[in-house]
């Protein structure tokens, strides 16, 4: 009895100070003792995990990190220019899907395919999100989707997108959470001025680049049953002035024209989330995780205005019933193909992608969404999220149809940027959608013309 109490108290003791216990095995962690690796993060809650942990890290395997953080805004074209090299001057790099097309492309991504069957006993590389996993594998070929091919990173958190609304606002009106694309436009009409002056319906994103098309706008336009691109021959051909892509497209910008924010041109990710948590905005399409950040109660202090007042739901659909589709973003870890120390730097993406890590890193500390299908399934990290209410539910019935539905192809960039330019014009100057979409259509294809698919 007296050993069972010491040792109940050593792992008590170690819960409290929050160190990431590994089941060891016979595994070798101290392997490559004294190797040095360099490990590139964008400035992020995962990155503030990461640095928590990597004395620790360091202290087991006797590896020396040397970590660099940097704002988003700076942080690609810092990479981009690192791995274009070709020196190993980074070893590890965060990055999304998006990201990681290109520079697979280049040649400067590591395939983590035969990494795999190298990991410590206990990894348990099944217990990963698998979509997750899934939608940071392709097989190099512009057109073909994600899901096979090479490993070209491993997720460290994710997201996926859904209806956050503010309780109180929907109480003081007396409406219902909308189920229905009728119902969101009519309901975000209905809630303008719903908090004074300045207040309005619906938050989402409308800058001119990219990260507007990929949240909400992409997975209504899937639910709609539009595509962006298909093979045709030996060409990609933009398929953004379907019938399905002009309708959905109208529908947007009707929705957005009708109950958006007034300045919604300028809304990336935080403007979006920042109007949800100070009660001008009284529902947010984004990230599952952007309203969360307004929502948590940390020690009893409110991390936003209307704390405590959000919840979640599904992402409306046609009818009520159907699919609901979600697009992904994963922040996920590569490996530079051209490091020198990539036994090293496998150990370190092991180490942060652990059951262990994510435990710590979702329920110790504030890490969304995590990766592990034990942390969601762990009963002390359902307790954190009840203070969400309807987001585990909500979590629950979309991740089974959440996937990167943007066809991978070198010029993403590029295109979805043109691709946001038209919807701002179309919200803000007007104009017909029909022809709007055939011209970006025929801007699209005149991008990708040079992609020739026999040559792969």
């Amino acid at each position: 009895m007296k050993k069972f109490l010491a040792i109940v108290l050593a792992l008590a003791m170690v819960m409290s100070f929050g160190v990431v216990a590994f089941a060891e095995g016979d595994y070798d962690w101290k392997a490559y003792e004294g190797t040095t690796i360099q490990v590139a993060l964008v400035e992020h809650t995962t990155s503030s995990c990461i640095a928590a942990k990597v004395d620790e890290f360091t202290e087991k395997t006797g590896i020396k990190v040397e970590l660099s953080t940097t704002p988003e805004a700076n942080y690609f074209d810092k990479v981009s220019a690192a791995l274009s090299s070709r020196t190993g001057s980074i070893d590890l790099f965060m990055s999304g899907a998006y990201q990681l097309w290109d520079y697979s492309a280049a040649g400067y991504v590591e395939d983590l395919t035969p990494y795999l069957d190298k990991t410590f006993p206990g990894y348990d590389f099944e217990d990963l999100v698998q979509s997750a996993v899934n939608a940071l594998k392709w097989d190099g070929v512009p057109g073909h989707p994600v899901g096979t091919g090479a490993q070209l990173g491993l997720p460290l958190c994710f997201e996926i997108y859904n209806l956050a609304y503010n309780k109180r606002a929907f109480e003081e009106k007396g409406l219902e959470v909308p189920t229905t694309y009728d119902e969101l436009v009519a309901v975000s009409e209905a809630l303008n001025e719903w908090n004074g002056p300045g207040s309005y319906g619906l938050a989402v994103r409308g800058h001119r680049d990219w990260g507007t098309i990929h949240p909400g706008y992409m997975s209504f336009f899937t639910a709609f049953g539009a595509k962006d691109f298909e093979i045709e021959g030996d060409k990609l051909v933009s398929k953004l002035d379907s019938p399905e892509a002009i309708a959905m497209t109208e529908w947007f910008v009707d929705l957005v024209k009708r109950g958006g924010a007034p300045s919604w041109a300028n809304y990336t990710w935080y403007e979006a989330g920042a109007d949800l948590g100070a009660g001008k905005a009284a529902m947010l399409i984004d990230a599952d995780n952007n309203g969360v950040t307004q929502n948590w109660m940390k020690d009893g202090k409110p991390a936003s205005a209307e704390a405590g007042n959000i919840a979640w739901a599904p992402l409306p659909t046609a009818q009520p019933g159907d699919p609901v589709y979600s697009n992904y973003w994963t922040w996920s870890m590569g490996m530079n193909a051209n490091s020198d120390a990539k036994e090293a730097a496998w150990l370190f993406l092991q180490y942060f992608t652990s059951k262990e890590f994510c435990s710590y890193a979702s329920i110790d500390n504030y890490n969304m969404d995590p990766i592990r299908t034990s942390v969601w399934e762990d009963p002390a990290f359902l307790a954190k999220m009840e203070q969400h209410e309807g987001y585990i539910d909500t979590f629950n019935k979309t991740i089974d149809t959440t996937s990167i539905y943007f066809t991978p192809q070198p010029e993403f960039f590029v295109t979805t940027t043109e691709w946001a330019a038209t919807l701002q014009d179309l919200v803000l100057d007007g104009g017909d959608v029909g022809a709007a979409m055939r011209e970006l259509a025929a801007k699209v294809n005149e991008a990708v013309d040079y992609i020739d698919l026999s040559d792969y």
